[in-house]
């Protein structure tokens, strides 16, 4: 792709968004730019823009077939190899913009699983960094490959993103603020509960919350977000739970993911397809089995799954249970190489209650 000329309104729009809004850039602001070739003239745009705060950009690019290859080729010495460098660099930036253009997302259905596990491993150490010492955000690229995974055109699909992030609105900062306003409300009933019990389809899972702290991500992380979290006790989940909502994990599918839980440990897992994903998963570490997330979806701009977990988990109606590494900004201190969330949808019978009390019926808050 790679191909510049105008750049489309609607880009420009979307760069304002990450480094006006999400990552807050300024005059001597150090940024590592992580995008996919495929992302077009939003490279251009996005470097633009941060040259024109006076932030200094440091571009990087991967190749739609980067993780592929990686998988497929590396020596088990690039596995075990000193992450230093990467390290380095990343402790060297005040924040770091990742907007990735997946052209197929059933790439990695027949890699290795062992080795993509322990490539996240690897990569730890520098994601600590990233996500506990820069200003971050993530976002994702319309392409044919997303669509077809959510059932739509190209241009349904592009029109669906762009309204997820409120790219059609005047002021797409403005809105996000009204988000922050109304997640603000949610919290001040939710730091009051001690106890969160998840009531649906074969679902009735409760979890201790007491003494943590719950976050508003209204847009400063994922682009876009809509949704309150926290990090659950970690050996406090007792039951069982069920996720309906598919998953596109890496490029490999997973759905129809059950779970039982017993003093915060998925003793029993199975799923009806990526199963060797999800014990792979499980394996990866201690922290694995164990929740390091809890968040309510509260974007009612998105309705329809799409099998990216970047839109899907912010569905208004909807809640995901993340295994493995914790936000420590929560009060948890859950630590694994995965974090990987999963996602009940509560619009049809399903409730959330806190204390016994219900604070969520079908898919609706009961403020």
């Amino acid at each position: 792709m790679l191909k510049f000329g105008m750049i489309h309104p609607m880009h420009s729009k979307w760069a304002g968004l990450l480094v006006d809004y999400c990552t807050s850039l300024g005059p001597g602001d150090k940024v590592l730019l992580s995008l996919d070739t495929e992302t077009g003239d939003l490279i251009r745009a996005l470097y633009r823009k941060v040259l024109s705060v006076g932030a200094q950009p440091y571009l990087r690019l991967e190749y739609p077939e980067l993780l592929e290859d990686t998988l497929e080729l590396a020596h088990d010495s690039f596995f075990d190899a000193d992450t230093g460098l990467e390290l380095h660099e990343m402790q060297q930036m005040q924040a770091f913009i990742r907007v990735r253009a997946p052209q197929n997302t059933k790439s990695l259905q027949n890699a290795d699983k062992t080795k993509y596990a322990r490539l996240l491993k690897k990569a730890r150490p520098v994601q600590n960094v990233r996500v506990q010492e820069t200003r971050w955000v993530g976002s994702l690229y319309p392409t044919n490959a997303l669509a077809q995974d959510a059932s739509m055109s190209l241009s349904d699909f592009e029109t669906f993103v762009y309204k997820s992030m409120f790219l059609f609105d005047d002021d797409p900062v403005a809105k996000w603020k009204e988000v922050h306003d109304f997640q603000a409300r949610l919290i001040e009933r939710l730091k009051e509960a001690n106890e969160v019990r998840i009531v649906a389809e074969d679902t009735d899972l409760t979890m201790s919350v007491k003494d943590r702290t719950w976050i508003n991500s209204d847009g400063h992380r994922n682009m876009p977000s809509g949704e309150v979290y926290t990090g659950p006790v970690e050996t406090s989940a007792e039951g069982v739970i069920r996720y309906r909502v598919p998953a596109t994990v890496s490029g490999v599918e997973v759905d129809d993911i059950r779970l039982r839980f017993e003093e915060g440990k998925v003793v029993e897992a199975s799923a009806e397809k990526g199963d060797d994903l999800l014990q792979a998963q499980l394996e990866t570490d201690a922290g694995a089995r164990y929740l390091g997330e809890l968040g309510i979806g509260t974007n009612y701009n998105i309705q329809t799954p799409t099998k990216q977990i970047l839109y899907d988990e912010k569905i208004g109606g909807t809640v995901h249970l993340a295994l493995g590494q914790a936000y420590k900004e929560s009060g948890s201190n859950n630590e694994s190489a995965i974090h990987w969330d999963m996602i009940c949808d509560l619009r049809r019978g399903g409730a959330i209650y806190l204390d016994g009390n219900l604070f969520q019926e079908n898919g609706e808050f009961k403020l």
